[in-house]
């Protein structure tokens, strides 16, 4: 029998295809493997006042809020994935959010790229700029961020590809990241509530 976790897994993670969604129309212009994560903002499209609430809640995580507010647009049963974490609640969720401002000195959203939007599905291009606080060097990143909405216009899957791979959900990299996701509220505290 599947677990909650392998349910939801199963039944809302997205495997977008980076290619499709970012390549760039002049091939000169992607990388090697053919995918373009720059954000351009300008050929966004166009989404409903609610999807934008829902990217601007998401860049405001990453950009360290780590409000009770923005996270509200979980379901309280979600899956947070990337090359580091695995999440399985809003709480285990919270914990990668609210552990952002204690080891960056700062993070900020530079620019956004909405590619796909559906009645189930938000996709969009990110480029978020880190500086950690022990080494306070600044490295801009490009990532494409996958979410998958349930009927109440919840985030129930967040993936977060840094890369043109998709992610394994099995070995020791899956145990490391769902350790990281199961043990890092212990060190950052996110209220209980959530």
């Amino acid at each position: 029998m599947a677990s909650r976790a392998e349910t939801i897994q199963q039944n809302h993670e997205l495997r977008p295809d980076p290619q499709a969604l970012t390549s760039h129309p002049d091939p000169s212009q992607n990388s090697s493997t053919g995918v373009d994560y720059e954000p351009h903002p300008e050929r966004s499209i166009k989404v409903s006042p609610e999807r934008e609430k829902i990217v601007k809640s998401i860049t405001s995580l990453y950009s360290g809020s780590a409000s009770e507010e923005d996270m509200q647009v979980y379901a309280k049963e979600a899956i947070y994935d990337d090359p580091w974490s695995y999440c399985d609640t809003r709480y285990k969720i919270a914990g990668q959010w609210y552990g952002i401002p204690k080891v960056m000195a700062s993070s900020k959203t530079l620019s956004t790229e909405i590619v796909s939007s559906t009645d189930t599905e938000l996709i969009f291009k990110m480029k978020q700029e880190y500086t950690p606080r022990v080494v306070h060097f600044t490295k801009p990143v490009n990532s494409l961020v996958s979410l998958t909405l349930d009927g109440e216009g919840k985030v129930k899957y967040h993936k977060d590809m840094w890369n043109d791979k998709d992610y394994s959900h099995e070995g020791l990299g899956k145990v490391l990241k769902t350790l990281n996701g199961d043990h890092l509220t212990k060190i950052t505290r996110p209220p209980g509530d959530l």
